[in-house]
């Protein structure tokens, strides 16, 4: 799946972007990252609350494992499968996710970028 087909999930979203990430593609909307394509997978980024209602539907955490063996959890859940055919619901989907991940990126400072050489 493409950027072109992710774009189609999420046609009644808005405008989505993709950049390379993870072996995948992070999905962003107005510059704030909030979901992920990997494996095959779209995962949204999720607080508590979402999980628990995404978990309900379906839905599984998005885990990855470590070169030392560990398996890491991260507050990323996957789009249910009703979503996938319905752009409404993963409209409602995305529109929760992105909130959660502009509140997320309000709450850390911004990276500083090195002064340009010139």
């Amino acid at each position: 799946m493409g950027e072109a087909a992710l774009a189609d999930i999420f046609a009644a979203f808005g405008p989505l972007r993709c950049r390379r990430l993870f072996g995948g593609l992070g999905l962003y909307a107005d510059g704030v990252m909030f979901g992920l394509f990997i494996d095959g997978r779209i995962f949204l980024k999720t607080d508590a609350d979402f999980a628990s209602d995404l978990a309900a539907a379906g839905a599984e955490p998005f885990v990855y494992e470590r070169k030392d063996g560990r398996r890491i959890t991260i507050a990323y859940w996957s789009l249910p499968e009703p979503a996938l055919d319905d752009t409404e619901v993963a409209a409602g989907l995305a529109r929760r996710a992105l909130a959660i991940a502009r509140a997320a990126s309000a709450g850390r400072p911004r990276r500083q970028r090195p002064p340009r050489s010139r």
